[in-house]
């Protein structure tokens, strides 16, 4: 055989082995210790009714965060109408403050979640003054794009409100997941989206690739099929159409037809990352670990392909994989017990 095409053959084998690892053993705990922060904000209510259900809302997502996904405390800023000791009013000084803090401790690699429920309106339909209820004067998306801009590490930010559409146009940048409850600046009518959206974290049939964890493309797909058969089974016109952003081009699209979006989505979780554990076997958990980092400039690449042209992506993810490879290669001949003689 011609030396050049068995280079070839070897390389193909090679990525052909990384592939199949990748579908086996699925998608490794990561080596850093990415931190995860959330913003929940129930801004002002306008009256009991919708105050208790946003209380019962922003309890089951503040409950979720800490108590299944292991956020500390101080991890997790809460705005809303009940104030408390560990409670702010959702007020836009608040809000700027709340940020100001996320800015200041979130790092490259972490996780920023906000969360926006409550009311929001659209004065004389200009789209990009689309504003947030707060108690006292409002933030428009313009402003709260401009506050959110220098936080550090992967936004998540999601506005479960009426007429939130326009946010999405305000907030889409790279490497950021944006989501609304709707899909126009005119539906000025009560969302139903946050109940189905806090509810998939905690509902296994939401977990459609079985992996364990719930990602946020599966939540926004969870959530948008539940406000679909809610409208139904009321027998009411469908008002609501929620939208997600993660290409970066201002284009939001629903979960049946994602089009180029979903792929940051698919690979961005709100809970932590696990530690990989020490195995007893330096050599080994060492091999873990540089997998984990591997897996994690994968998923980061997957993210990515929509805005790479063709060879670059290929060029790029070849080395990748072929390093996984050889990685599963060593990982498995020292899990593998040498045979006695």
């Amino acid at each position: 055989m011609d030396p050049q095409a068995a280079v070839g053959s070897q390389v193909k084998s090679l990525v052909r082995l990384a592939c199949a690892a990748l579908v086996v053993c699925g998608t490794p705990a990561r080596a850093f210790a990415a931190d995860r922060y959330a913003l929940v904000v129930t801004g002002a209510s306008g009256g009991p009714e919708f105050a208790r259900k946003y209380d019962e809302w922003r309890a089951a997502l503040t409950a979720v965060l800490r108590a299944r996904f292991g956020y500390p405390d101080d991890h997790v800023l809460v705005l809303a109408d009940a104030e408390s000791p560990s409670i702010r009013k959702p007020t836009r000084e608040n809000v700027r403050a709340a940020i100001a803090e996320l800015k200041a401790r979130a790092s490259k690699d972490d996780v920023v979640l906000i969360v926006l429920i409550g009311h929001g309106n659209v004065p004389d339909g200009a789209g990009e003054e689309a504003r947030f209820n707060l108690i006292g004067p409002d933030l428009s998306a313009r402003e709260w794009a401009d506050l959110v801009r220098p936080i550090q590490g992967r936004l998540v930010f999601v506005n479960c409100a009426s007429g939130s559409a326009p946010f999405l146009q305000a907030l889409s940048a790279h490497g950021r997941v944006v989501i609304t409850a709707t899909d126009t600046a005119a539906q000025q009518y009560e969302t139903v989206f946050p109940q189905f959206f806090i509810r998939a974290f905690t509902a296994p049939e939401a977990d459609a690739d079985k992996d364990g964890v719930v990602s946020m493309w599966e939540a926004f797909s969870y959530a948008s099929a539940g406000v679909r058969t809610w409208y139904e089974q009321q027998g009411r016109l469908q008002t609501e159409r929620a939208l997600l952003d993660d290409d970066g081009d201002g284009v939001g699209r629903e979960a049946l037809s994602p089009g180029s979006d979903g792929a940051l989505a698919r690979v961005t979780r709100l809970e932590a990352d696990r530690p990989i554990v020490a195995t007893g076997d330096a050599q080994l958990t060492a091999l873990l670990q540089r997998r984990a980092a591997v897996q994690a400039q994968i998923d980061e690449l997957r993210a990515r392909r929509a805005e790479l042209p063709p060879d670059r992506y290929d060029g790029q993810m070849e080395p990748l994989l072929l390093e996984l490879a050889r990685i599963d290669a060593q990982v498995r001949s020292r899990q593998t017990p040498s045979p006695r003689h």
